[in-house]
């Protein structure tokens, strides 16, 4: 039997491997951070998804949130993003402080112009369910009972491994192009779909001598020759401190105006470094596991092309 922890940790490890062999950079960092003798922890896992219909899969949150609370995490706090048209979700784990927070975000797709709304409906409503079947009532019975059987395990986390990925068929070249003029957000998701946005460095727990705040580390990754984002979100000491790698840029495959198969390169993912910090409540020191809609907005441009 393997129970809910085992069974989260194996999907844990595998998107964060595949993660790793798509982000150079991210690589790069968990490389440098053994070298020397440090721990690579992840602070928080980020996707991003359409409130819409999206063909056999559910709409928006309700997918992944479906996943992660069946996985026993806990839904914590609501972010609101209303000039960029995004609502997202923070996730945590109630006892396993190892496993990465949750940021999932939604698209109000809505709330954007017909011209843009028609070309993203008609563009996911092939989206298939990787999860239908078997893997869905496995997923409930881990909810309920929070364990499976071993051949269970296997089959539900390879359903998985494959729901977080892109559930639609490639778009036209040409949607990706004229939605990325409205919502460069959702010119991303289109290509990219369910798949991991990014990881975070959870820079407090990688004890390496010298990297002792994200200023050394973010240096330490630059001297590597790594392109890093110019600026820290966070003022010195405050309760979040992030920043990030560049993004790195995929082949993503698309349909040519003929119809036929092509490639389009576009950014994929960057990996993101955070700082926490304690803050004072109710006269006590706590420690921030929260997110700041802000500085989140600004790293949602790390993917703009």
């Amino acid at each position: 039997m393997k129970n809910q922890e085992e069974i989260t940790q194996t999907l844990m490890n595998q998107l964060w491997q595949n993660y790793c062999q798509r982000v150079s950079y991210a690589r790069a960092y968990a490389d440098m951070v053994l070298e020397k003798g440090g721990q690579v922890v992840n602070d928080h896992c980020a996707f991003r998804t359409f409130n819409t219909f999206t063909g056999e899969q559910k709409a928006g949150i309700t997918a992944i949130s479906e996943v992660l609370e069946s996985l026993g995490y806990e839904k914590i706090a609501p972010y609101s993003f209303p000039s960029k048209h995004l609502n997202s979700f923070h996730y945590q784990h109630p006892t396993n402080i190892n496993f990465p927070k949750f940021f999932v975000t939604q698209l109000e797709v809505a709330e954007l112009p017909s011209e843009t709304q028609a070309l993203i409906n008609e563009a996911v409503a092939s989206g298939e369910d990787a999860l239908a079947g078997d893997a869905r009532n496995y997923l409930a019975e881990l909810a309920e009972s929070k364990e499976l059987s071993d051949d269970k395990a296997e089959v539900l986390i390879t359903a998985l491994v494959k729901f977080f990925g892109r559930p639609w068929k490639p778009a036209k070249k040409s949607t990706i192009l004229e939605v990325n003029k409205v919502s460069q957000f959702a010119a991303w998701t289109l290509l990219h779909g369910n798949s991991v946005n990014h990881f975070t460095a959870y820079i407090n727990y990688q004890k390496v001598e010298g990297w002792d705040d994200i200023e050394s580390t973010m240096k330490g990754l630059e001297d590597a020759g790594i392109p890093i984002k110019p600026a820290i979100e966070g003022a010195k000491g405050s309760k979040l401190r992030q920043s990030s790698t560049q993004a790195v840029d995929e082949l993503c495959p698309v349909i040519e105006e003929d119809g036929s198969e092509g490639e389009l390169l576009w950014s994929y993912a960057y990996y993101e470094l955070a700082e926490r910090n304690y803050i004072e409540q109710d006269g006590q020191q706590v420690w921030f596991d929260g997110f700041l809609g802000e500085q989140a907005t600004n790293l949602f441009e790390m993917t703009k092309r």
